[in-house]
């Protein structure tokens, strides 16, 4: 495939999906796109990827067709319907969903698709905007090893850890998986500075100590730094990890599973979408534990 001159098609240009595109047409792929707001496809189209007006529009010009939106109804709204990417996409063409989604949800799209002589894989990927800038996110893939297979050399331009997770809606347990450790690991980071604070220590200084030693994590390196300097741009946003949390809730619920680290993060996130964090990064969880601090100091 990697040679093969079809169209790729790229639905959903946002914070990651655009970063993404990117380096499909630096790999000389032909790119035509769609997002819901034209604007967000500027950098894109400059680099030379052809518009398209809808997925009906979009879908048979295309022989391969990646989507990363927002959230499951998004992707509901893409794949089904007399305007959705299976009715029409062109036999054979495979279909691969990289939004954070419901792992039933990918295994009725991958039906779907199946039945009408389709493929379509979930794709769901790691590594937030910087992954996606530098091409290295984790691509976690739940589907049919052939299509796993046809879709690697594409995958691989994007991220730098591909790999087949099972069948059909693998991939999304195993970013539930990955979303349920991300969480616990921001809490303790968040709460080992908090701590380091209040007690009357420079937090950077602690950092040098903690982030080197067995305490050691990406959101402990990577995102106490944002949030000592203040930066609480999305490199994911709150809004989208609160779905993801509540995504992994309700499937542990159906296999009878008592998470309460994951009980304890849905709570914080719902707390900082109340408080107006919704647009946010991950990392204004910091925001939310200062004003309880302070309100603590002021009792």
């Amino acid at each position: 495939m990697e040679g093969a001159a079809d169209t790729v098609g790229f639905i959903g240009l946002g914070v990651m999906g655009s970063s993404m595109a990117g380096h499909l047409i630096k790999a000389g792929r032909k790119l035509c796109v769609h997002t819901r707001s034209k604007e967000k496809a500027a950098t894109v189209l400059g680099a030379g990827a052809r518009w398209s007006d809808g997925p009906a529009a979009l879908a048979p010009a295309c022989s391969v067709i990646f989507t990363m939106v927002g959230y499951p109804k998004d992707v509901e709204d893409l794949y089904f319907g007399p305007k959705g990417l299976i009715e029409n996409a062109k036999p054979g063409t495979l279909l691969v969903d990289c939004t954070t989604s419901r792992p039933d949800l990918a295994r009725r799209i991958s039906a779907a698709a199946k039945a009408r002589g389709l493929a379509a894989i979930d794709a769901p990927v790691s590594g937030g905007d910087i992954g996606a800038k530098n091409g290295t996110l984790t691509i976690m893939v739940g589907g049919e090893a052939p299509d796993f297979e046809a879709a690697k050399p594409l995958l691989e331009r994007m991220g730098a850890t591909v790999v087949l997770q099972g069948g059909p809606g693998a991939g999304q347990y195993t970013k539930m998986a990955n979303q349920i450790a991300i969480a616990s690991n921001l809490m303790g980071a968040v709460e080992a500075i908090t701590y380091a604070k209040a007690a009357g220590l420079d937090p950077r200084t602690v950092l040098q100590s903690i982030g080197s030693g067995s305490a050691g994590s990406w959101q402990l390196n990577s995102m106490v730094p944002r949030m000592l300097g203040g930066d609480f741009e999305p490199g994911f946003y709150v809004k989208h990890f609160l779905k993801d949390l509540r995504i992994a809730l309700d499937s542990a619920k159906s296999m009878k599973l008592d998470l309460p680290l994951l009980a304890l993060a849905e709570k914080l996130f719902e707390a900082m979408q109340d408080e107006g964090y919704g647009d946010r990064g991950t990392q204004a969880l910091y925001l939310l534990y200062e004003r309880r601090a302070r309100e603590g100091e002021k009792r």
